[in-house]
């Protein structure tokens, strides 16, 4: 065959080669769900200001508050192992990036081999002369140093898009490290008013211990005059005793709440700094929800998902180039001899190569189908994800801001009963130090006094909680 027909031949092969390789499936696509609505559903018109612009350390006032935020963005052991995640994408990138360069490297390298006297290789060793009257060794050594280089050409921007994908999920995993944030200086606030809320329940509970022990001792007398009984006496003990219970149990909430905030600033434990202001007269910071398209640019988890989809449908493009041909090329440069001194002997000791190789699967692709459509199913699942993502980011925000607004109808409420019962008492102690009531009036009295004061109190802690979970739903805090 001449070599005119073997360069023909082997054109026509790589281009058949090319054009079986070029037969791959086509990829699944999905479209996004409906786009968010204009408005969180409130009846007046929203402020395009969005309160998720606002710095943490300048949407909390109280500084003991942002003290305790400020150590836990340095020790806290989860955020701590996200930034190690980031690394590791950080490094993927690296990889990928130096896939699309060529490898070189260098070898050196010693050997011996005898070969049979009657085989082909052997008659021509032994008929040779390396110079006239010098014959061919026999074992032939082989001493080498080269360098060598490969490269696979990115012909259809495989290595290229693979490279991108390592990219956006790079940037995906310092959105994350954003979202842990946000959710971190939320809980720690959660935490904090909390705290404050046990506080001032411990001092309602002791209050109330002092006002159920003085009328303990009015009954007593009243007994000793004849005027009560041992069954009122022992009642008003039992709810002393009760409530002295119920000390107990917020001190032991106070000391797990202090610990799980201690837990989230990555120490043992220790005490808590906190305002020892008056509690109820904490009033929440005042948030602007913006419009919910800008929950798309703020909330860090729904852009962790936007580029995670990205990255999805760059693996798509990467596994739909595996049916393609690739193209790499070899080459070596260095020199061989059969003995260390004729290596730099110039230039017969010079060994140099350079190949090229194009190939295509034909045959028994089942692998790459399966890849392929294993890449094609997690893009349509992190579309699906990137969609639930920003539904329940809208959702978490509808539902927060209807909170604030019926948590203040509920704390207006709230404070008028504790201001009638409060009156209730006084009225009732009057009432039973002149007989006109009994016992049980003035207990049931003093209960209700303190359930409504203790639910004025959670009432309020669900207010600030509310204001703090808006400005984490709307991706406020990691900045």
């Amino acid at each position: 065959m001449s070599k005119f027909k073997l360069y023909q031949y082997s054109a026509a092969l790589g281009l058949c080669l090319a054009v079986v390789g070029c037969k791959a499936p086509a990829a699944e696509t999905a479209t996004t769900s409906a786009p968010v609505p204009e408005s969180f559903g409130a009846a007046k018109a929203q402020d395009t200001t969005n309160t998720s612009t606002v710095k943490w350390n300048d949407f909390f006032k109280d500084q003991n508050l942002v003290d305790l935020i400020d150590v836990a963005l340095k020790n806290n052991q989860e955020l701590n192992m996200t930034l190690q995640e980031i690394e590791i994408a950080k490094n993927d990138v690296r990889v990928r990036k130096g896939l699309l360069l060529p490898s070189v490297g260098i070898r050196a390298g010693a050997g011996v081999e005898k070969v049979g006297r009657y085989t082909s290789q052997g008659a021509g060793d032994a008929t040779t002369e390396i110079k006239p009257g010098v014959e061919t060794p026999d074992p032939l050594g082989d001493f080498t140093i080269a360098a060598y280089a490969n490269w696979e050409v990115d012909i259809w921007k495989k290595l290229r898009n693979s490279k991108k994908a390592a990219v956006n999920r790079y940037l995906a995993t310092v959105e994350g490290k954003n979202f842990v944030v946000t959710n971190l200086i939320a809980e720690i606030a959660d935490s904090y008013y909390e705290l404050l809320a046990l506080d001032s329940q411990l001092d309602i509970v002791k209050q109330t211990i002092t006002l159920q022990s003085n009328a303990l001792e009015i009954v007593k007398i009243q007994k000793q005059a004849a005027r009560a009984t041992e069954l009122g006496v022992k009642k008003f003990e039992a709810e002393v005793l009760t409530s002295k219970s119920l000390e107990f149990d917020i001190l032991q909430q106070i000391k797990e709440n202090e610990n799980k905030i201690n837990f989230l600033l990555g120490r043992y434990p220790q005490e808590i700094k906190r305002t020892n202001s008056n509690f109820l007269a904490l009033l929440p910071a005042s948030v602007s929800s913006g419009i919910p398209s800008q929950l798309l640019m703020n909330r860090p988890d729904v852009k962790q998902a936007e580029l995670e989809l990205v990255a999805a449908k760059l693996d798509v493009k990467v596994a739909r180039a595996e049916f393609y041909p690739s193209l790499d090329i070899s080459a070596a440069f260095g020199v061989q001899a059969f003995k260390p001194s004729y290596l730099f002997t110039f230039p017969e000791s010079i060994l140099y190569s350079l190949a090229g190789d194009l190939a295509a699967p034909l045959i028994n692709r089942n692998a790459i189908k399966a890849e392929f459509s294993s890449a094609n199913a997690r893009q349509l699942q992190a579309l699906y994800n990137y969609d639930k993502t920003v539904l329940n980011a809208y959702l978490e925000v509808s539902n927060q801001l209807s909170k604030i607004d019926n948590l203040q109808k509920s704390y207006d409420l709230k404070s008028q009963q504790v201001g009638a019962l409060n009156t209730s008492i006084d009225i009732s102690n009057d009432l039973f130090k002149s007989a006109r009531v009994d016992y049980f009036e003035v207990l049931m009295t003093q209960r209700d006094a303190l359930e409504s004061k203790l639910e004025l109190i959670d009432t309020k802690k669900e207010q600030l909680n509310a204001a703090v979970h808006v400005y984490r739903d709307l991706g406020g805090g990691w900045k």
